[in-house]
């Protein structure tokens, strides 16, 4: 297997939903940052193999949106795209796309891309509805017409939006926040403790734009129509304090819960786009790359219980790669919700955990919070879900180089119970 090298990535802004990105449809989104990347990377646009992109909100207008937004970015018609879909982890599986196509021998160079718009989640006729619509569409008299809208659903008028839809877990019927309430029960995890993350999430974040350790990896965009410049992410919170926290009420259970809108991720918009190459085609390009992307793997486990997926995934790679978290100079664990990150935390460290849910394997240990999302987390960046994947493991290299080199996994969860886990090294 051939040595895989990241050799270049950029992100948009990662945007509250409905704010200044919120007129931007996901086809754009992707389209500013293939574009950008080309253009930075210096990479010949006809010497790209494949463009596969990440997307979970896959717009209908759209279809197979990696192929869309490839011509929209003037990539050569000839570059075939396509489009991959695992939940939260659909940047992370474009990656992984990516991995295999070049490790194989299948191609030299190729765009991974996760974007989101979950601004443009759609709203869902009914099927009531749906089924009058039809029916008055093969009315054919004016007569029958007007009979049949005598007969008008109005309990079907309401329509389902599609993010909460999309958010649930068809399965278990819980959403995700409701999955987070059950691992902040199992694990013991207080409300102070998940809003002690939340603020710690948003001070590094803020700290980080601050000291423009963020500069190069976000690119600014100019939505349409008014083209104001967005250049930074708009979720983070400079002032965030426990007190303020604190006020919030839980969101997923009212009476006894603890994971209110301050501790969850929030509903983003935004795209990043990373350029994998073989390490022979990296050197004919005459850069240096990032680092390499040593690895991936991917878990499942109970769909209540979906925010313990990064421990799955990652201990696949500790086993194959047999590493510890010794040999883990920085992580990137997504927070989807902190109850769900302080989970994972104790799930490493859990004797008990371990002899159930791995076979009796012994437990890494858990990871210091110190070399955990150094730069502040989902909770104070956003998730717009297709995207994160990528970001996290563009952002993990670019802060390893940074800091001189080593070694990172960037892990998250996986909505409808799964993790997903990259190992990347950087010189």
């Amino acid at each position: 297997m051939r040595k895989v090298c990241i050799v270049d990535g950029i992100r948009t802004p990662f945007t509250k939903a409905g704010s200044s990105q919120g007129g931007v449809r996901a086809v754009d989104l992707g389209r500013y940052a293939v574009a950008e990347l080309v253009t930075r990377s210096g990479v010949d646009p006809a010497r790209v193999d494949e463009l596969v992109a990440g997307n979970v909100i896959q717009p209908v207008d759209a279809v197979n949106i990696a192929r869309v937004i490839g011509l929209r970015a003037h990539l050569p018609e000839t570059i075939p795209a396509y489009t991959v879909h695992r939940n939260c982890a659909s940047g992370i599986q474009a990656l992984a796309e990516a991995w295999l196509l070049i490790a194989s021998g299948r191609a030299e160079c190729v765009v991974a891309l996760g974007v989101e718009s979950m601004s443009d989640a759609p709203f869902i006729v009914r099927r009531g509805l749906r089924a009058w619509l039809t029916k008055l569409q093969k009315a054919r008299t004016v007569g029958a017409k007007l009979q049949h809208w005598s007969k008008f659903p109005l309990k079907e008028l309401s329509p389902e939006i599609g993010i909460i839809l999309g958010l649930t877990d068809p399965v278990s019927t819980l959403n995700m926040g409701q999955t987070a309430e059950n691992l902040a029960r199992e694990f013991a995890i207080s409300r102070r403790e998940q809003d002690e993350l939340a603020q710690m999430s948003h001070l590094r974040a803020a700290a980080a734009w601050e000291a423009g350790r963020m500069d190069g990896e976000v690119m600014t965009t100019f939505p349409e129509p008014r083209y104001q410049a967005v250049a930074q992410d708009n979720g983070f919170r400079a002032d965030s304090n426990l007190e303020k926290l604190g006020t919030l009420r839980p969101v997923f259970d009212r009476t006894n819960g603890s994971v209110t809108a301050g501790n969850s991720s929030q509903l983003t918009d935004g795209a990043c786009a990373v350029l994998l190459t073989s390490d022979r085609f990296a050197k004919s390009m005459g850069k240096k790359p990032l680092g390499v992307m040593k690895d991936f793997a991917f878990g499942g486990l109970d769909p209540t219980r979906m925010g313990l997926g990064p421990v799955f995934s990652s201990q696949q790679i500790f086993d194959r790669n047999e590493l510890g978290w010794d040999g883990i100079d920085l992580v990137e664990l997504n927070e989807a919700f902190a109850a769900q990150a302080i989970a994972c935390v104790r799930a490493f460290d859990s004797k008990s955990f371990y002899d159930k849910e791995m076979n009796g394997a012994k437990p890494p240990g858990a990871p210091d919070w110190d070399k955990v999302n150094v730069n502040g987390g989902a909770v104070a960046l956003g998730h717009p879900v297709g995207a994160t994947g990528t970001r996290i493991v563009l952002h993990l290299l670019n802060e390893l180089k940074r800091r001189g080199g080593g070694t990172g996994l960037a892990t998250l969860c996986v909505g409808g119970g799964q993790g997903a886990s990259v190992l990347v090294e950087a010189n």
